[in-house]
């Protein structure tokens, strides 16, 4: 038998997926507000849903609700985006004041230097030990590549992204205005 929030899931994934979320306050509001529910709770929802007293009005209205959210959720993303991007201005404008104000943005460099010794240090470990058992091999390459990762973030964020990244960010900025 399923319970309450597959059946809710099977109706509308996107808000059974909003409920469980961030905006799950949100979400069990709405959803109380179309099934009549005063002060509505996850376990009020699940009751209606569980006892199968949901009109039809009230499953298409769920069906409304979804295509909503599915709305809302590009919206979001592009918010979020926009979010992003004054983020990274934000950061590059201090790194602009450190070098304004005749300083210098040590930590950024120290970042750096210990990704670079992190990185060779695991690469030497690894190439070093020929005995090295292949379990701790693989933690050491994931660790590894999350260090990459690290140097990639420091590289595009001094000295930008690629070509696509500044079209996306062209594109947010003229958003936003």
């Amino acid at each position: 038998m399923m319970n309450w929030l597959d059946t809710l899931k099977a109706l509308a994934p996107t808000v059974a997926t909003a409920i469980a979320g961030p905006l799950g306050g949100i979400a069990v509001g709405a959803i109380g507000e179309l099934f009549g529910i005063s002060d509505a709770t996850q376990d009020k929802i699940a009751e209606v849903i569980k006892t199968g007293q949901m009109t039809p009005e009230q499953i298409s209205g769920l069906k409304r609700l979804e295509l909503e959210y599915l709305n809302n959720e590009k919206e979001r993303g592009f918010k979020y985006a926009e979010l992003e991007f004054k983020d990274v201005a934000d950061a590059r404008k201090r790194d602009t004041a450190f070098l304004t104000a005749g300083t210098h943005n040590y930590r950024a460099d120290g970042m750096f230097l210990l990704a670079v010794a992190v990185i060779m240090a695991l690469v030497w470990v690894i190439w070093k030990d020929p005995n090295i058992n292949e379990y701790v091999k693989g933690i050491f390459t994931l660790v590894l590549g999350r260090f990459l990762g690290y140097l990639d973030a420091i590289y595009n964020f001094e000295y930008s992204s690629t070509r696509s990244s500044k079209t996306k960010d062209a594109t947010i900025e003229n958003l936003s205005k």
